[in-house]
């Protein structure tokens, strides 16, 4: 005899209800698990919390509108059923001015609704508008590479690979290129992502008030090694950024016309690497197709991997 036949069947089976109890106890963990990175949901920035209210403001306002229609479609589909005696037959009916005007003006007005709050917010969110503050914005230029990200900061002397480092609550002021195809540079907690286009420059203004790492990524399809086209964007107290620049001149190789020719080879999945400093005028050589007309600025140590932690661990 087959005694694991019955085995299994000694063993007490769950019922579909109690299925259902566990799924729904489970709820409130994988919610609360799915929060820790909620991306544009958790802005860090007075960009990206504009940018997140108007998103919210959009849906409310379409949710007034979806939500009714909604309940009102299954309530007429209800009270007009066969057996309902109460429901008024009239075959001969045409028109209603009350049904007209609620048919035209509700769609009207979220029309309305929509594009203010669009018009409104594109305008005072217009990204080459520097930000209100009391600090002097930082400097990032930001050339797109096949499939990697170059961020070269030009009152520092320094340049980055696939590493954003920005001082805590200080605007920063990108010029942003591209030195192959068309991308988009997007950091979803800082906000606004805007194309990077080559032998162009476009200009944003952002800024993260919240220490700490955060995503980014390229936005825009760009050949097989986009999946690896990411970035990590590092937030830092203003003084631990000063003490990262001070020590990136120590750090890094010399960025010129012979390493960026090295540089603009295609890869993906690059590693952090940091360069201590780099040639006059790069960016603009950049964007008029003359790199290999730049002088050379002081040679520096070999390029070493870029450290994703914080001055003092």
């Amino acid at each position: 005899m087959d005694s694991s036949r019955y085995q299994d069947d000694a063993r007490p089976r769950t019922t579909l209800a109690e299925r259902r109890w566990r799924a729904a106890a489970a709820l409130p963990l994988l919610l609360l698990i799915s929060a820790c990175n909620r991306g544009i949901l958790d802005p860090v920035g007075p960009v990206g919390q504009a940018e997140k209210t108007i998103l919210i403001n959009s849906t409310a306002i379409m949710l007034a509108i979806i939500i009714p229609t909604m309940i009102a479609t299954v309530a007429f589909a209800w009270w007009f059923r066969r057996g309902n005696k109460k429901a008024t037959y009239l075959p001969d009916w045409e028109y209603s001015g009350a049904i007209e005007m609620v048919v035209w003006g509700i769609p009207v007005l979220t029309i309305m609704l929509l594009g203010g709050i669009a018009w409104i917010g594109s305008h005072n969110l217009e990204p080459s508008q520097p930000l209100v503050s009391a600090k002097a914005p930082l400097k990032v230029e930001v050339v797109s590479l096949d499939w990697k990200w170059l961020f070269i900061y030009p009152d520092q002397g320094v340049a980055t690979v696939n590493q954003l480092v920005v001082p805590a609550g200080t605007p920063v002021s990108y010029r942003l290129t591209s030195a192959t195809v068309w991308n988009v540079f997007f950091v979803p907690q800082f906000g606004t992502m805007i194309y990077t286009m080559p032998r162009m420059t476009t200009k944003l203004h952002l800024q993260a008030d919240r220490p700490g790492v955060y995503d980014g990524l390229s936005a825009h399809f760009s050949g097989d090694g986009f999946p690896g086209m990411q970035f990590k964007a590092q937030v830092l107290p203003p003084d631990q950024f000063a003490i990262w620049a001070q020590g990136a001149h120590g750090q890094g190789g010399t960025l010129d016309a012979p390493a960026f020719a090295e540089l603009s080879k295609p890869s993906s999945y690059v590693k952090p690497m940091m360069y201590g400093a780099v040639a006059p005028g790069l960016f603009d050589a950049i964007v008029t197709d003359q790199v290999a007309r730049l002088q050379a600025p002081q040679a520096a140590p070999p390029a070493v991997p870029a450290s994703t932690k914080s001055p003092g661990g």
